[in-house]
């Protein structure tokens, strides 16, 4: 974890609460600030969720690629608003929260 940076393990979270709390979490910060997330499967579906809903606003740096683990910094690099859906998982991944 990066200092003073917090860490969200949604490994302990319900799968169809994961994305919600990310996006909320997310959503809190302001330009400049940054959360990561670390995962039991690669989250590149909420990265692409991200850009549906998000675009241009967050910056995405994997800090470990499995293979049993994943750790993500998810960065707010501009103001904006969610555009689209952004609850849920959108599907397509290992959550079971479709």
């Amino acid at each position: 974890m990066t200092v003073g940076v917090d860490l969200i393990d949604v490994r302990g979270v319900p799968p169809a609460q994961r994305h919600p709390l990310i996006f909320g979490t997310f959503d809190a910060l302001v330009t400049g600030q940054a959360f990561e997330i670390e995962n039991d499967h690669d989250p590149v579906p909420l990265y692409f969720q991200f850009e549906q809903t998000r675009g241009g606003q967050f910056a995405w740096r994997y800090l470990e690629s499995g293979p049993a683990r994943w750790h993500v910094r998810i960065a707010r690099i501009a103001a904006g608003v969610a555009g689209g859906v952004s609850t849920g998982c959108g599907g397509g991944c290992a959550c079971s929260g479709g």
